[in-house]
């Protein structure tokens, strides 16, 4: 998973990571969330669900501690991170901020 990882978050186009667990009621609110936020952003961000329960080692490495956590990485690196559950145009205003 790690490789996977690295090649995932290198990449030009920034990566919006939520990750979830199956069992979390609020993570089940964060589909149709992310879906208006990648119909309004487009090609500008790519979005991809994280399993905290499959990954655990992934989880504890990037320090995740409640979920949903939505993490944008840039070229490798994180820039912005939020617990919880945010609406899709408070999220493309806060990950637009970041990118600019």
């Amino acid at each position: 998973m790690k490789s996977k990882f690295e090649t995932l978050i290198n990449s030009e186009t920034p990566v919006l990571i939520d990750f979830y667990a199956d069992w979390c009621a609020p993570c089940k609110m964060m589909p149709p969330i992310l879906k208006e936020l990648k119909n309004s952003m487009g090609d500008k961000i790519r979005i991809v669900k994280i399993d905290t329960e499959k990954n655990q080692a992934l989880s504890t490495q990037l320090g995740i501690r409640s979920i949903p956590t939505l993490v944008v990485f840039q070229k490798g690196k994180e820039v912005w991170r939020q617990a919880g559950v945010l609406q899709a145009h408070q999220l493309e205003s806060q990950i637009t901020a970041v990118l600019n």
